[in-house]
């Protein structure tokens, strides 16, 4: 199905002997030497991992000088504008005072998209991408990084405390593109999650998603920050008697758009 897959499991325990344990048949005193081409070439490649230049995105998501009208059945959200899909949620997730994320619901599937400033000539993807994993990791939990439809992905099992005060896991997906001064990044959960053959609508909304990510400047990795619709609160405010009526004022099929934190990264 994938052409590479790599998996990385990790307790507390098995962390501390993957870091003590020696290699097969070395003293862990013995002195590694200096010039070793495999330790030079290993931190190359992750140079060059690190720095390579936003790959091409014939598909999306794009930036707003690259779409003749961005707006054209999209909210717009500032920092990014939502295509619309019949049948969607839209909420908006707020740090503070800001709002740093929009998340659309789809029946029982939901992608959280947020977008970050970037470097300009560099991708941040795979450097966050390693970020996440060992975050997950170092907590228990289950990462399987592939590439899947929208490029490399994180597949991720995240511990999380049940209702009932149990321990269980929440199926995660980490998807996203660099773009030009600008980081999109998707979290896909619920049954786009467990069964990712099902999330091509949400796959499509991201894809469709529009950066609008200014010229002023911005340090890499400062959340890009949204607004509310004009009329969002309005919206907030009289849910009930527009859905009485049978009518959404947001184009393509939005029909909610509400306050409230949907899905968090874990740190």
């Amino acid at each position: 199905m994938f052409g590479r897959r790599r998996k990385r499991h990790a307790d507390s325990a098995e962390a501390a002997d993957a870091v003590e344990t020696p290699v097969d048949g070395a003293d862990s005193d013995e002195d590694v030497p200096e010039d070793q081409p495999a330790a030079d070439g290993a931190a190359d490649a992750e140079e060059q991992r690190v720095s390579l230049p936003p790959a091409p995105r014939p598909d999306g998501p794009w930036d707003v000088s690259e779409v003749r009208e961005p707006g054209e059945g999209r909210v717009d959200l500032g920092g990014i504008l939502v295509p619309g899909v019949e049948g969607m949620e839209l909420r908006v997730e707020v740090a503070g005072e800001s709002i740093v994320a929009a998340t659309v619901v789809l029946q029982d599937s939901a992608v959280q998209l947020q977008a970050f400033a970037a470097p300009k000539r560099e991708g941040i993807w795979g450097e966050v991408r390693d970020e996440i994993a060992s975050g997950i990791t170092q907590q228990g939990g289950v990462v399987d990084e592939v590439e899947g439809p929208l490029g490399w992905e994180l597949r991720a099992q995240v511990p999380v405390r049940l209702p009932d005060g149990a321990h269980g896991v929440q199926l995660v997906r980490f998807i996203g593109v660099d773009g030009p001064r600008w980081f999109l990044r998707g979290v896909i959960s619920g049954q786009g999650a467990v069964q990712p053959q099902t999330a091509g609508l949400l796959e499509q909304v991201f894809r469709d998603t529009v950066v609008v990510r200014g010229d002023s400047p911005m340090a890499p990795r400062d959340p890009i920050v949204l607004k509310l619709p004009d009329d969002a609160q309005m919206l907030a405010e009289d849910v009930q008697q527009e859905e009485s009526e049978g009518g959404s004022r947001f184009a393509g099929g939005v029909d909610r758009l509400s306050r409230g934190p949907e899905i968090t990264e874990v740190r």
